[in-house]
């Protein structure tokens, strides 16, 4: 596999991260480095580490990862996508007290949701005989850099004043326009 096809691949992969970059950067007030740390490294770490447990699966659990792998990458989208949906509509009060996206539980979550096409991929790397670690190392760092300029986008979206609530709407929009691509690229409609 040539550089340029890992780059596309890479790419493609990194648009979902990217889409959740942005919509995490416009819920938060203010944004650290450690944001862009935790952010960048977790979305890199899991689109890095997918195709390779995806890769090592091989054949042997492709049909059953194939069959479901879409329903699962659809209902934490739409789980994250919901959430952000309430979240526009919460007073000044109650968005101050709104935790960081980019801790705990919803950081994996989002990592997770993120990254289940990357295990697909390394499915499909693995049947085509092709060595994982220089695309999944590819993978990883175009994934952090695409994150971080997500993150960053979405922070200025999130600054125009009273836009903090439509970025929230357009990012759940955005994310529930992913999960539903999954689905339909999946031929569930």
């Amino acid at each position: 596999m040539s550089l340029p096809e890992i780059v596309i691949i890479a790419v493609g992969l990194a648009m979902d991260a990217f889409a959740v970059a942005f919509s995490a950067g416009t819920l938060l007030q203010q944004i650290h480095w450690r944001h862009y740390f935790r952010l960048c490294w977790h979305f890199g770490l899991f689109q890095a580490l997918m195709p390779v447990v995806g890769w090592s699966c091989g054949l042997g659990v492709r049909d059953l990862v194939q069959t479901y792998d879409h329903w699962i990458a659809f209902a934490l989208l739409a789980l994250i996508s919901g959430g952000m949906f309430r979240s526009a509509f919460e007073d000044k009060e109650e968005r101050k007290k709104r935790k960081d996206p980019t801790k705990g539980t919803m950081l994996v979550l989002m990592s997770l949701a993120t990254s289940i096409d990357a295990f697909s991929v390394g499915i499909s790397l693995s049947m085509l005989n092709v060595d994982i670690l220089t695309p999944s190392v590819m993978i990883g760092f175009i994934t952090a850099g695409c994150t971080a300029v997500g993150l960053y986008m979405g922070r200025i979206a999130g600054k125009v004043h009273r836009i903090g609530s439509y970025a929230e709407i357009t990012g759940g929009a955005v994310l529930m326009a992913v999960g539903l691509k999954i689905l339909h690229d999946h031929g569930v409609f």
